[in-house]
């Protein structure tokens, strides 16, 4: 859908950005450490291996599990088959304020646009759409002078992780409210290593 020299350009970043994550190493236990964010997962919690959330696996698991709020991050978009398997809402994180920064990446490309005031995360419904599903929450960051590519995650998830519970909570108590945006509508992609290179450059966006 990109082309090939624009997908050969991603391959390079996420090469690039494996090295980022080592030399963020210092930041990222920073943010850890002052928003009180657990990285690792929970012992209590039981965990099952599946390769794939449109799998059967998947399916015949959440039958059997009958969870009452299905979660998802960092999935593919979900099948109608995965969302009408049982009879539950799909609540997604998003990296990104929707529907302005659908897709990948959207913290980034927020303030890469100049764009700080949609710098941020979104809690909303799944649909079969790319991060087009009704809106629960939203909430933004504020990026230090420190912080990069990989960082900005990091403060995603201390905005983030809050109104994710407050979804939670609102989906157990049958009281979700989802809403429609005015925003424009626009789905972003990894960035090419040489588009992100020229963006730092010029804007100081890392």
């Amino acid at each position: 859908m990109l082309g090939w020299i624009s997908v050969l350009g991603q391959i390079a970043f996420g090469i690039v950005m494996k090295l980022m994550h080592r030399s963020s190493a210092v930041r990222k236990a920073e943010i850890v450490r002052a928003y009180g964010l657990d990285p690792q997962p929970s012992s209590a919690v039981p965990h099952y291996a599946i390769e794939s959330a449109n799998s059967d696996l998947c399916r015949s698991t959440l039958r059997r599990v009958k969870p009452a709020i299905v979660v998802v991050i960092g999935t593919r978009i979900l099948r109608e088959e995965t969302l009408q398997c049982i009879d539950a809402p799909f609540i997604n994180y998003h990296a990104g304020i929707n529907p302005k920064y659908r897709g990948m990446n959207g913290g980034y490309w927020a303030l890469a646009e100049d764009d700080r005031a949609h710098a941020g995360v979104t809690v909303h419904l799944v649909d079969e759409g790319v991060d087009t599903g009704g809106i629960l929450y939203t909430a933004t960051f504020e990026p230090t002078p420190r912080d990069n590519f990989v960082t900005y995650f990091y403060l995603q998830a201390a905005v983030g992780v809050p109104i994710a519970i407050r979804a939670v909570a609102d989906a157990l108590h049958k009281r979700l409210a989802p809403q429609n945006s005015s925003l424009p509508s626009k789905q972003w992609f990894h960035p090419t290593l040489w588009r992100y290179v020229r963006i730092g450059l010029t804007k100081g966006v890392w």
